[in-house]
C-alpha cells in the first residue's frame, strides 16, 4: 500500500501536462469543424444562387444582366458580400428519357470563400493555401419559351 501511495504522489500534475499537450490539437480540430460548417453553408448558398439565376434565365425577356443581378441579390441577402463571377449563359438542348428534346439554359456561379479560423492559424505555422477557396455551382434548367437559345 505504501508503494502505491508514493507512486501516485509522483504523478501529481501529469493531467495538467497532458491537457497542455492535447488542448491545442483539440482546439484546431474544433476550429476545422466550425470552418467546414461555414464553408458548407456558403456552398449551399452559392448553389441556391445558381438555381435562382437559372430560374431568371429561363424566363422570356430576361438576359445576362438580369441573371447577374438576381445572383448578386441572393448572395447579398444570404450574407455573402463578395462579388461572384457569373460567366456567360450556356444555351443548349437536352433529350429527356421520353425522347422529347427541350431547350436548356445553364448558369454557373463562382464565389471566393475565405476560412475564418483555420486560415489565420495555418498562416502562423507557415501555411498559405488554406486562406481562400473558390466555390463553384452550376444549375441547368429547361427553358420556358419556345424560342430559347439566346434570343
Amino acid at each position: 500500500m505504501k508503494c502505491w501511495r508514493g507512486r501516485r504522489e509522483g504523478e501529481r500534475g501529469s493531467e495538467l501536462i497532458e491537457l497542455a499537450l492535447v488542448l491545442p490539437i483539440l482546439l484546431f480540430i474544433v476550429a476545422g469543424i466550425v470552418d467546414f460548417g461555414f464553408l458548407f453553408q456558403r456552398y449551399e448558398v452559392v448553389t441556391n444562387a445558381a438555381r435562382e439565376g437559372a430560374r431568371v434565365a429561363v424566363l422570356p425577356g430576361y438576359g445576362q444582366a438580369d441573371v447577374n443581378a438576381r445572383v448578386q441579390q441572393y448572395l447579398t441577402a444570404s450574407g455573402l458580400n463578395q462579388t461572384p463571377t457569373v460567366p456567360p449563359l450556356v444555351y443548349g438542348t437536352q433529350t429527356l428519357p421520353s425522347g422529347l428534346i427541350v431547350n436548356t439554359v445553364q448558369v454557373t456561379v463562382t464565389y471566393p470563400s475565405s476560412f475564418s479560423f483555420i486560415g489565420p492559424i495555418a498562416g502562423m505555422v507557415g501555411g498559405s493555401g488554406w486562406s481562400t477557396l473558390t466555390l463553384t455551382a452550376t444549375s441547368t434548367m429547361r427553358s420556358e419559351s419556345a424560342g430559347a437559345g439566346g434570343s
